[in-house]
């Protein structure tokens, strides 16, 4: 049994759409690999392999979240954005197995548009993005050199993770407690999710 086959099997909810989600999406040229803690879909090998897509389980929703999903087409006009952050990645949702089991050809449509994205090595070209610092943050950083050094060295990426859920406090004591818990990452050149 591979770490996908138990996670699969150890899920609570959305567990009968999302294996048909699986059943889908293997059944394309996209092979499942695991990263982030989850089964994750992927094209190509070595330095050529390329993100597809992630199956997802919501409290109210299941999905397949697509890592180029801005560049996909999207010709039927349901992808959205997981979150109000989300620059790239583009989900489809779906509320029943029955919702899941009328849209295989959508679904499996889409995945092939996502693998075709990755053969063509197309990425996402997103513009620097002003990021705006909580006070918290600045004196954080401008009090601890160590930290400071660490915090340049992070890809742009993992700081504007970090950035986004420390802003996303609405107490200072809590932007505070955020980054206290993140310092030993930041320290270690990881982001959120690594």
């Amino acid at each position: 049994m591979t770490k996908a086959d138990e996670w699969y099997a150890s899920r609570e909810i959305w567990v009968e759409e999302r294996r048909l989600l699986r059943r889908i999406v293997r059944a394309t040229e996209a092979r499942e690999t695991w990263k982030w803690n989850q089964p994750c879909y992927v094209w190509g090998e070595g330095a050529a392999e390329g993100n597809v897509c992630v199956i997802w389980g919501y409290k109210d929703h299941c999905a397949v979240g697509f890592h180029r999903g801005v560049l996909l087409s999207d010709p039927e006009g349901v992808l959205v954005a997981p979150g109000k952050h989300s620059r790239a990645m583009r989900k489809l949702v779906f509320g029943s197995l029955e919702e899941v089991e009328a849209a295989e050809g959508l679904i499996t449509a889409y995945v092939e548009e996502a693998i075709q994205l990755v053969k063509d090595g197309r990425e996402v070209e997103l513009e620097p993005e002003e990021l705006d610092y909580p006070e918290e943050l600045v004196a954080a950083l401008e009090g601890d050199p160590e930290l400071q050094e660490a915090w340049e060295a992070l890809t742009p990426g993992r700081q504007r993770g970090y950035v986004i859920h420390i802003s996303d406090a609405k107490r200072a004591e809590t932007r505070e407690r955020r980054i206290e818990k993140w310092r030993p990452a930041i320290l270690q050149g990881k982001g959120m999710h690594d």
